[in-house]
């Protein structure tokens, strides 16, 4: 994201190169299901998980348009609380990567369907501090797990996937215990609904938005 507001004209000369970087999900098929998920209860709950792949505007609106998310919000994980401030974060020194937690109701949408849509068309796994335009370490794939059964079920997705070579290139994707969340400033929050024709949001995250409702359209809502 790194200062977006000043980046427009970089982002226009790229526009093409992120169209490329978002292409595959619109033309291949969905990645497989995971073969370890979550038992899916019959009672309505909460659990929640933080994902990071790139500007978390994208993200976000990726899973606020997921049925079964009860909120998503931008933020920051990996750093401390001093820290958790979006212009020292965009330095890519205080250990945060951009983030979105995730609330989400198990019996209507389990984790392993919510990874499978973070490594289908939310980012791509495979770059590495990056993502598109967007390069440093606040950018990074990263996957705070909330307990053990989460840990358990993403080690085991990423070793399926690299094993099917889902993937031209290896998943580096990093599994970390969720420390603590942070959210991100106002201004942030509902960033891609509230700009649609800002064009990052047009080149970089709209098109993740229609993928997904493409390739998962028994998984999509308008909201």
């Amino acid at each position: 994201m790194s200062e977006h507001s000043t980046h427009l004209a970089l982002v226009l000369s790229l526009s093409l190169f992120a169209l490329a970087c978002n292409a595959r999900a619109g033309t291949a098929a969905p990645i497989p299901a995971p073969n370890v998920d979550e038992a899916r209860p019959t009672a309505a709950g909460k659990e929640k998980t933080v994902l990071a792949g790139g500007c978390f505007w994208g993200i976000q609106a990726v899973f606020q348009h997921v049925k079964g998310v009860i909120s998503a919000t931008s933020g920051y994980s990996g750093g401390n609380s001093k820290t958790a401030d979006y212009e020292l974060v965009s330095t890519g020194e205080t250990g945060h990567a951009e983030s979105v937690e995730v609330i989400y109701d198990p019996s209507q949408i389990t984790y392993g369907e919510l990874l499978r849509i973070f490594f289908s068309v939310a980012h791509d796994p495979t770059q590495l501090n990056r993502q598109g335009p967007d390069e440093g370490t606040q950018y990074r794939s990263s996957i705070f797990y909330a307990n053990d059964e989460q840990k358990k079920i993403a080690e085991a997705y990423i070793a399926q996937l690299d094993q099917a070579k889902v993937f031209p290139r290896p998943i580096v994707t990093k599994l970390v215990p969720l420390q603590a969340f942070y959210p991100a400033e106002a201004y942030h929050q509902n960033y891609a609904a509230l700009h649609p024709n800002q064009p990052y949001i047009f080149f970089n995250d709209a098109p993740k938005v229609a993928h997904l409702k493409q390739e998962f359209p028994q998984l999509y809502t308008e909201k």
